[in-house]
């Protein structure tokens, strides 16, 4: 598919487990070649989002397609052609690295099965490793035998929940030089993840709080759309200052970042107020423009109860 092609475009998806609403009317589209990235808390709904999307989960509204595949009638057609890497380590770790990739070529009914396996474990630097035994694999290498497995069968678009958690900081960074590398060959990501610096490599965001979307779009209309005023203060004490700050009408959040805090709402002239008081020695204040944890901290404060 051409970049900027709709691969995911679906409307109302809605999924029910009793009188719970996991997923609650989420629109989406994702563009051929995108690394979109899905964020949201624990329990706020990316996972059932991404198998209903691969034809795991049946959705009790919404329509829309992917890949070109009605989401709800062809979701067969669809799983042929999704790569999904669940948050687990789904393998088998009493086989190696070879053979766990023969056996989902197979499940796959692969062409050229043999061959294949042997090009996928060179191109993602398993060569070496071939014959160890999954059990025995560390989180980063266990990371990249599930990206060998979710690509075995040339998936045109992979869904990735929460990828990197667990893997140690080289890991994650080489991790998402190979997205890159596959993105830029004309693969398309849909990524859900907790880590602020991953969220900044995608090209678009959506984040989701029970079940709702709340917010989506580049990194910097995501940030304008939570609409956040923040101060940056340093000084001594900041603990107690920060409890004094979230007990201050106009202030929506006062978060440590390192050696200061950083002071937030959507109200600027009402948080100018809030902080004059406590603009004087020992403490340096200063105006900053928003980040992206700073906006996705304050879409949790607004979706609490």
């Amino acid at each position: 598919m051409k970049n900027g092609q709709a691969i995911i475009e679906v409307h109302g998806m809605t999924k029910r487990f009793g009188e719970l609403i996991a997923v609650d009317h989420v629109n989406l589209t994702v563009r051929a070649g995108e690394i979109y990235g899905f964020l949201g808390p624990n329990g706020s709904g990316k996972t059932t989002f991404l198998r209903m999307l691969c034809g795991l989960l049946r959705a009790d509204e919404g329509s829309g397609q992917v890949l070109g595949h009605d989401v709800i009638a062809e979701s067969e057609a669809i799983k042929r052609e999704v790569g999904y890497m669940t948050q687990r380590f789904s393998f088998w770790e009493d086989l190696s690295i070879e053979e766990n990739l023969d056996f989902v070529a197979r499940m796959y009914g692969v062409k050229n099965r043999r061959q294949t396996v042997r090009d996928s474990v060179q191109e993602l630097g398993l060569a070496e490793r071939k014959q160890q035994l999954a059990g025995e694999l560390s989180g980063g290498w266990k990371q990249r035998l599930a990206l060998a497995a979710c690509l075995i069968h040339r998936p045109k678009l992979l869904l990735l929940d929460e990828p990197t958690a667990g893997v140690d900081p080289k890991a994650r960074r080489d991790f998402w030089e190979e997205i890159h590398q596959l993105a830029a060959q004309g693969l398309t990501f849909l990524i859900t993840t907790h880590y602020m610096d991953e969220a900044e490599r995608c090209q678009r965001l959506a984040y989701i709080s029970k079940g709702k979307l709340l917010a989506d779009g580049t990194l910097e209309e995501v940030i304008s759309h939570v609409g956040l005023t923040t101060w940056s203060v340093r000084g001594p004490d900041l603990t107690q200052l920060a409890e004094q700050l979230r007990e201050t009408h106009g202030v929506q959040q006062a978060v440590a970042f390192g050696n200061s805090l950083h002071v937030s709402s959507n109200n600027a002239a009402e948080l100018e107020r809030a902080i004059a008081p406590f603009r004087h020695e020992p403490y340096d204040w200063q105006k900053i423009p928003s980040g992206l944890e700073d906006a996705f901290i304050g879409l949790m404060e607004e979706s609490k109860p």
